[in-house]
Formats: C-alpha cells, sequence, structure tokens
C-alpha cells in the first residue's frame, strides 16, 4: 500500500477488519475512540516538545526518530478512521467541504504567508 494507490476507503476497510477480527466493536463508542485519538496525539505531540520549530523539520533527516513519528501518525490516523467508520462519516467529502469553508474563512489574497489564527477583519 502507498499513498499513490490506496483509497481512503481502503484503509478505512483494513481498520474495520481490524476491529471485527477483534471483537472491539463494543469498545469502539465514538467517545472512547476520539479519546484515543487525543491521546495518540500527545504521544505524536511528544516527538516535538522542547525543540524549535527548525529542529521538528529535521526528523526527516533521522530515519529512527522519523519512523517513530510515522507510528504515532498512524496510530492518530487509524483512531480518526474507526471514528469516521462508527460515525458513518464520509471523511473525502467532510474534507473537501471543510476546505471549502476554510477557503472562505481564510482567503489566500489576505492569508498569503500569514499564520491564519486570526479572524481577517481583527488587526495583526
Amino acid at each position: 500500500m502507498n499513498d499513490q494507490t490506496t483509497t481512503i476507503s481502503e484503509l478505512a476497510k483494513l481498520i474495520a477488519d481490524f476491529v471485527d477480527e477483534r471483537d472491539w466493536n463494543q469498545f469502539h463508542s465514538p467517545k472512547n475512540i476520539s479519546m484515543s485519538m487525543a491521546i495518540e496525539a500527545g504521544e505524536l505531540m511528544e516527538h516535538f516538545q522542547w525543540i524549535s520549530m527548525d529542529e521538528s523539520r529535521e526528523v526527516t533527516t533521522n530515519p529512527g526518530q522519523l519512523e517513530a513519528v510515522g507510528e504515532e501518525l498512524a496510530d492518530v490516523m487509524c483512531y480518526a478512521l474507526a471514528l469516521a467508520n462508527q460515525l458513518g462519516i464520509d471523511v473525502s467529502d467532510t474534507i473537501e467541504k471543510k476546505m471549502h469553508k476554510n477557503r472562505i474563512k481564510y482567503p489566500a489574497q489576505d492569508f498569503q504567508g500569514r499564520y491564519g489564527h486570526k479572524h481577517r477583519h481583527e488587526s495583526p
């Protein structure tokens, strides 16, 4: 599998099959999955805690660290897909709609090179 040839649907099925094979649906409530996703996100953040932005970009030069970061990212994404499975959310459609809202909220001409945290009508 790779990002160029694997669909989100295939990944969601991979997660669903894994959960089904272990009879874990009984534990996979949206509450539990969202909490697990947050925990895994915290584990991902630990790899970047106390280092600079430039140092965080250098992770790509350390194969062992990059693999560990990738595993934590995979955990977050697996839980995200498990949550989508439980709630019947179409991930592609939802992301497309959210990006449409983001384009309206953060027009490129107003936010080019600027961090988009503040609302466009507020002064920086």
